[in-house]
């Protein structure tokens, strides 16, 4: 792996979760694409600022509750998700943002690292319209130090997501 400049890295590679769910979907070659960087990247801003390009361009990866059932939303990084929308396209009487621990039991990702897809168990994914607004986007590759370029088509496409309106109205 290397770095936005070229550069070797030194930072950790993609989980190996993740990287055995490239491998399952015929992508191995995207696990020379991930990118490594030193510092985390919790941040849709982190990210986009680590690998130079826009913060729409990132996609984030959220578990929400929805009647107490994981969701994955997959949301571009500049928007934010409307939890109402959420509920409403699910039909659930609640929705609420998923505590940490419930995220890494769903997905086997810690918050910061969660990847489109490669979980651990399997669950109802919503993907906002609005990826598909960019060529390429980046999202994590298992860890808050990992990322990977993909068309946003097929990461949704291989997250098995439903697309759908769900990103917050803007007033």
């Amino acid at each position: 792996m290397t770095n936005p400049d070229g550069t070797p890295d030194t930072a950790p590679a993609a989980h190996p979760r993740f990287v055995e769910a490239l491998r399952e979907l015929g992508l191995d070659d995207l696990t020379g694409q991930v990118r490594a960087f030193p510092d985390a990247t919790r941040t849709a801003a982190e990210a986009a600022a680590a690998i130079g390009c826009s913060l729409g361009e990132i996609v984030k990866s959220l578990i929400f509750e929805a009647d107490g059932v994981p969701v994955l939303v997959l949301m571009d990084g500049a928007s934010r998700v409307d939890v109402e929308r959420v509920r409403e396209e699910l039909g659930a009487g609640a929705v609420k943002r998923a505590r940490a621990d419930l995220v890494r039991e769903t997905t086997g990702y810690a918050i910061g690292g969660v990847p489109p897809f490669g979980h651990r168990t399997r669950t109802r994914v919503l993907a906002d319209r609005g990826l598909l607004d960019h060529d390429m986007v980046w999202a994590a590759a298992g860890t808050p130090h990992t990322v990977f370029p993909m068309d946003p088509k097929s990461v949704v496409s291989h997250a098995g997501g439903t697309l759908v309106d769900v990103r917050e109205r803007m007033a």
